[in-house]
């Protein structure tokens, strides 16, 4: 039922603004989406439970579709940066998306500090929960992701497949 509604306000917000959705990319074909809602308490690492709710559901092709709460450590590394970048304090989560995989992901946070100041980066291990994390993540079950290199850079990209008998 949450797909079926979830597609529908989709579908309506798209026919809102007055715009056809775009035609799935080569390699990324339609799917339908099941959401799985879930909280996260004090002291929980933000990522490590994502990583391990995708595990534990068996997931193929997970997203997260919002996250809100707050946060007393950060751990981000930024764009072209070897290391992490670590913040204590007290931080509202202003926003969190990305895709899990088997391989970890790909997952980008912001936050807010205590005057409002948003910064973001990759989700590292080391964000700890302070009073809640309020997560919703899509499965597209239709679909596989997998971690494979791009020649262009080397790096392990985002592959998306059709799962098996679908």
């Amino acid at each position: 039922m949450w797909a079926v509604t979830l597609l529908a306000a989709v579908a309506v917000g798209v026919a809102a603004w007055g715009r056809a959705a775009p035609p799935p990319a080569a390699g990324a074909p339609p799917s339908a989406v099941r959401a799985y809602a879930f909280r996260l308490k004090p002291g929980q690492d933000l990522k490590k439970e994502l990583l391990a709710f995708a595990r534990r559901e068996g997931l193929k092709a997970p997203a997260v579709l919002t996250c809100v709460g707050s946060l007393t450590d950060v751990a981000l590394r930024y764009a072209n940066q070897p290391g992490p970048a670590v913040r204590k304090g007290h931080f509202e989560i202003v926003s969190l998306v990305g895709t899990l995989d088997p391989a970890g992901g790909h997952l980008h946070l912001c936050v807010a500090d205590k005057d409002g100041v948003a910064f973001g980066g990759h989700l590292l291990d080391g964000c700890v929960v302070y009073t809640t994390a309020e997560v919703v993540v899509g499965e597209l079950t239709e679909l596989e992701f997998r971690r494979e290199v791009d020649p262009t850079f080397g790096y392990n990209e985002l592959a998306v497949y059709r799962r098996a008998g679908k």
